[in-house]
């Protein structure tokens, strides 16, 4: 498992283009490591991500801008083959939102904000906030946030979907790291399979999706995993809905 805190406590862990380029260098690493096999993105010090630093972007220092390659955030482009969960304690706002959303699995403090707040600066969602946004949580009301830049409270997040777990405040991370623990502890090839379904399937009909998941249900049976697990079932393990 491996951890990813975003360490600029006194900008409130806004990310300029250094750490972008950070932070995407180390999800290509976690990608390319075939040890490693879930990740946690948090922010050190109580705040996971207050979003693009603008005061860099006032002083004309602002992050990457392209059409392709990474995002201005750094990894929101880049399509992994293993699982990222989000720790989120105090903000995640802005382009820190986009970031949460670009990961599996959101766990957030009960204290935590998260909101479009760069809405009230005029700064655009291009990290894919307007894509997974509205996919997470429904058109009507990601266009009630990315409209009004209103600040969302932790409850409200969980209640309309845009994080899964709720925590007590100081223990995201360690709930996150909990379930990294869990899934890496799982056979690979079919979560990967069915993960990989899951994110292909928006673009494709629903013809095309089904034999996506066919193949790739294939591919972990033909590996032998399914039929280990299936001998390890049989032998007794995880009956009654043990994990």
């Amino acid at each position: 498992m491996l951890t990813v805190t975003i360490d600029r406590p006194t900008v409130r862990n806004a990310v300029d283009s250094e750490t972008a380029a950070a932070l995407a260098g180390s999800f290509r690493r976690f990608e390319n490591d075939d040890v490693l096999s879930v990740a946690v993105l948090t922010g050190a010090q109580g705040i996971f991500c207050a979003g693009f630093d603008l005061k860099a972007l006032a002083s004309g220092g602002g992050n990457r801008l392209s059409e392709t390659g990474d995002g201005p955030m750094g990894p929101t482009r880049m399509v992994l083959n293993k699982p990222v969960i989000a720790a989120i304690e105090g903000y995640a706002v802005a382009g820190g939102l986009e970031l949460a959303l670009w990961c599996d699995i959101r766990v957030a403090a009960r204290d935590a904000t998260l909101g479009v707040f760069n809405r009230r600066f005029g700064v655009p969602l291009i990290d894919l906030g307007t894509v997974r946004l509205p996919r997470m949580i429904g058109q009507g009301r990601a266009l009630d946030l990315i409209l009004t830049g209103r600040q969302v409270n932790a409850e409200e997040a969980l209640r309309i979907g845009l994080v899964e777990r709720l925590v007590e405040p100081g223990k995201a991370l360690e709930e996150a790291t909990k379930i990294a623990r869990q899934i890496a502890s799982f056979p690979h090839r079919a979560m990967r399979g069915d993960r990989r379904s899951v994110m292909n399937q928006w673009s494709l009909s629903l013809a095309e999706a089904t034999l996506e998941e066919y193949k790739a249900g294939m591919d972990a049976i033909a590996s032998g995993e399914a039929v280990e697990g299936a001998q390890r079932f049989a032998g007794g393990e995880g009956r009654h809905g043990k994990v």
